[in-house]
C-alpha cells in the first residue's frame, strides 16, 4: 500500500494554494479597510498580535467546562490562557467574577438574564428605537420573548435619558431588574442613578456596557462595575479586541453566571478567541490605552461640532462618548439613502434610528457614526474635520458621479496617510 503523497491540508499554509476564493476575498477586504473611512460605531482594528492569536492551534481544542473542570483531557495548556483571560478581566474591571467565554453581546446578555430571572419575569430596559439594543426588550428578540418587559426611553426635549421618569416607571412598574445600557445613546449614563433606582424597588442592576467597555477599561466613561450586579460587554468595540464578549459580576453571582453560559447556552468554548481576549485585555491594562480612549472621545466630539457647522442635528446636542447620532433631515436624505451614498464614496456607517424617527426601522431618519476605528488608525481632530466635510460634500451631492469620485480620491488620500494594517497587502 503507498501513501498518498499530495500534502495533508494541515501542512500547507499557504490560503491562496489552498482556497483562492476566499483569499480574494480577505485580501480585498485588507484593502476595503485599510482605502476607506470606518465610522461604524460597533467597529474598530484589533493589533497583529490578538488576530495571531486568534490563528493558532488553540482553535483545536476542545474545552467544555472551566479552567480544572473540564469534560475532556488535555486541557492543562489551555487552561492557563483561560485563567489570563479571566484574570486580566478582573483587573481592568476591578470585578470580582469573570466569565470570558461567551461568544457575542446576544449570548452574554442571554446567560446574564438566565442566571438572574426566571421566564416571564418583569424587566426594565431601553426602548431599542431611542437607543437600546434588540436585547433589551425588543419583542422579535428572545428578550422580549421570555420577559415581560417594559421599555424605557430618551426625553422628547433633551434626547437625554431622564432619571426622574425612569425612577418613576421602575416604581409603578416593580420590575425584577432593571437593564442599563445602550446601543446608539451618545451621553453618559449615570449608573449611580441607576443603582439607586433599583435598590429603591429592590431590584436587580444588570449593565450592558457593549458599546462603553473600552471607555470604561480606559478610564474615560464612569464604571459601572461597582454599581452593578451584573456586567456584561463585547470584546471587539470600543475595547479593540477578537469578537466576543465577556461577563463580569459580583462574587454572589459567579456560580450562576457561569452555569448559564455552559452548559446553559454554550458547549464548547472557542479558545482561540478566548486567548486573543487575553491579549485585548492586557493591551487595555497599558497605559497607552488610556490615551486612546481619551482620544476617542475627544475626536467624537470634535466630529460631532464638525458636523453641525456643516448643517446637520446631531441628536442631544452632541456626544459624551465614542459616538453620535445624526439627523439628516436637514439634508433632505434618509439613512439608508446616505448609508448607500457614502458607501460608495468610501465612507462607512449605518443608518440607525433616531428618537421618535417617522421612518421605518429599514430605511430610518440618522446615521450613527463612531470614532474608535479611526483613532486607532491614528486621526485626530483635524481629520475629523475633514471627515465631516467629506460626509456633507457626498451627502449634497446625492447622484452625482463626479462629486462620489472626488470624494473617493480625498477619502484614498486621508487614508494613504492614516493606514490601520500597512503591513497587510490585499
Amino acid at each position: 500500500m503507498t501513501s498518498d503523497s499530495s500534502p495533508a491540508p494541515s501542512r500547507v499554509r499557504d490560503l491562496s494554494t489552498v482556497d483562492p476564493e476566499i483569499a480574494s476575498i480577505v485580501g480585498r477586504e485588507i484593502v476595503r479597510q485599510n482605502t476607506t473611512i470606518q465610522l461604524i460605531a460597533s467597529e474598530n482594528f484589533t493589533s497583529p498580535a490578538v488576530m495571531e492569536a486568534m490563528g493558532t492551534v488553540l482553535t483545536n481544542k476542545y474545552s467544555e467546562g472551566y479552567p480544572a473542570k473540564r469534560y475532556y483531557g488535555g486541557n492543562l495548556i489551555v487552561d492557563e490562557a483561560e485563567e489570563l483571560a479571566r484574570s486580566r478581566a478582573r483587573e481592568l474591571f476591578g470585578a470580582e467574577h469573570a466569565n470570558v467565554q461567551p461568544h457575542a453581546g446576544a449570548v452574554a446578555n442571554m446567560a446574564v438574564y438566565q442566571a438572574l430571572l426566571k421566564p416571564g419575569d418583569k424587566v426594565m430596559g431601553m426602548r431599542l428605537d431611542q437607543g437600546g439594543h434588540l436585547t433589551h426588550g425588543s419583542p422579535v428578540n428572545f428578550s422580549g420573548i421570555m420577559y415581560d418587559f417594559v421599555s424605557y426611553g430618551v426625553d422628547e426635549t433633551t434626547e437625554m435619558l431622564d432619571y426622574d421618569v425612569i425612577r418613576s416607571l421602575a416604581v409603578r412598574e416593580r420590575p425584577r431588574a432593571i437593564v442599563a445600557g445602550a446601543t446608539a445613546y451618545p451621553r453618559l449614563i449615570d449608573f449611580a442613578a441607576f443603582r439607586s433606582i433599583a435598590d429603591e424597588i429592590g431590584a436587580l442592576l444588570i449593565v450592558d456596557a457593549a458599546h462603553i467597555a473600552g471607555l470604561v477599561a480606559g478610564g474615560a466613561h464612569p464604571t459601572p462595575v461597582p454599581h452593578a450586579d451584573v456586567v456584561s460587554f463585547t470584546t471587539h468595540k470600543t475595547l479593540r479586541g477578537p469578537r466576543g464578549a465577556a461577563i463580569v459580576s459580583r462574587a454572589e453571582h459567579g456560580a450562576s453566571i457561569d452555569k448559564a453560559v455552559f452548559p446553559g447556552l454554550q458547549g464548547g468554548p472557542m479558545m482561540h478567541v478566548i486567548a486573543a481576549k487575553a491579549v485585548a485585555f492586557r493591551e487595555a491594562l497599558a497605559p497607552s490605552f488610556r490615551d486612546y480612549a481619551a482620544r476617542v472621545v475627544t475626536n467624537a466630539v470634535a466630529l460631532a461640532a464638525a458636523l453641525t457647522d456643516e448643517g446637520f442635528r446631531i441628536v442631544s446636542g452632541g456626544t459624551d462618548n465614542h459616538l453620535m447620532l445624526v439627523d439628516l433631515r436637514p439634508f433632505g436624505v434618509t439613512g439608508k439613502v446616505a448609508q448607500e451614498a457614502l458607501d460608495t464614496a468610501g465612507i462607512t456607517c449605518n443608518k440607525n434610528q433616531i428618537p421618535n424617527d417617522p421612518e421605518k426601522p429599514f430605511v430610518t431618519s440618522g446615521l450613527r457614526l463612531g470614532t474608535a476605528a479611526v483613532t486607532t488608525a491614528g486621526m485626530g481632530v483635524g481629520e475629523m474635520s475633514e471627515v465631516a466635510r467629506l460626509i456633507a460634500r457626498a451627502l449634497r451631492g446625492v447622484g452625482d458621479e463626479s462629486v462620489r469620485r472626488g470624494v473617493l480620491a480625498e477619502v484614498h488620500e486621508l487614508c494613504g496617510r492614516f493606514t490601520p494594517y500597512p503591513e497587510l497587502v490585499g
